[in-house]
């Protein structure tokens, strides 16, 4: 049985983010910034979240797959961060109450520290995204996290960190996006406090 889009599953998860004493990072030396793990349903109920392919023309991580997310601005939180790059890319509007809870910081070795914010989406989404930003969005079932060959990890010559993977849809998603969606698994679907901000990123995404 998969996970399905319903007051249950909402319910669960609501309880298992009580229960999870998220790590901060300090930050003080890296630019903060938010991303979205926005969970809709598809057409046959099941759980999804919301997963894009960054448009190939962005000076940072073009043609990367990507949660909806970036930079804080000036005086922002990341939860208001989070909901307004899921609205600016992918034309997705949630509010606070939509906010299930928060993930571990995720320090990246292009200087940044990610905050992902797990929102739940009442009903099935008409996604509009921007193609300034996005080439592709795509909405994956929960399920797609709980296969046995997921995630992966190996060791590279670079660093003496585990270098973690998910094969989703045809291609293979690195950190940081791979390290929140194993935590979102760990967390969110089985209630488990999994810490994966040792999880490395593949070199070429260092810059």
């Amino acid at each position: 049985m998969g996970h399905r889009h319903d007051d249950a599953l909402r319910e669960r998860i609501r309880e298992h983010f009580r229960a999870f004493e998220r790590q901060p990072h300090d930050a003080t030396e890296l630019r903060r910034a938010a991303v979205a793990v926005a969970l809709a349903p598809d057409e046959d109920g099941r759980a999804c979240f919301v997963i894009t392919v960054r448009a190939a023309g962005l000076r940072n991580h073009g043609g990367q797959w990507a949660l909806p997310g970036g930079r804080l601005e000036p005086g922002e939180e990341p939860t208001e961060a989070a909901l307004r790059e899921l609205r600016e890319e992918v034309g997705l509007r949630l509010s606070p109450e939509d906010v299930l809870g928060s993930l571990d910081d995720y320090p990246t070795r292009s200087g940044f520290c990610i905050t992902p914010v797990v929102v739940w989406c009442s009903a099935e989404v008409q996604l509009d995204p921007d193609p300034a930003e996005v080439a592709a969005v795509h909405c994956v079932p929960l399920d797609e996290l709980e296969r046995p060959d997921v995630p992966r990890f190996r060791w590279i010559p670079e660093s003496d960190r585990p270098v973690v993977s998910f094969p989703l849809l045809g291609a293979h998603i690195h950190a940081p996006t791979a390290a929140i969606l194993y935590q979102l698994r760990e967390v969110a679907l089985h209630g488990d406090a999994t810490r994966v901000a040792h999880l490395d990123q593949p070199v070429f995404a260092w810059r």
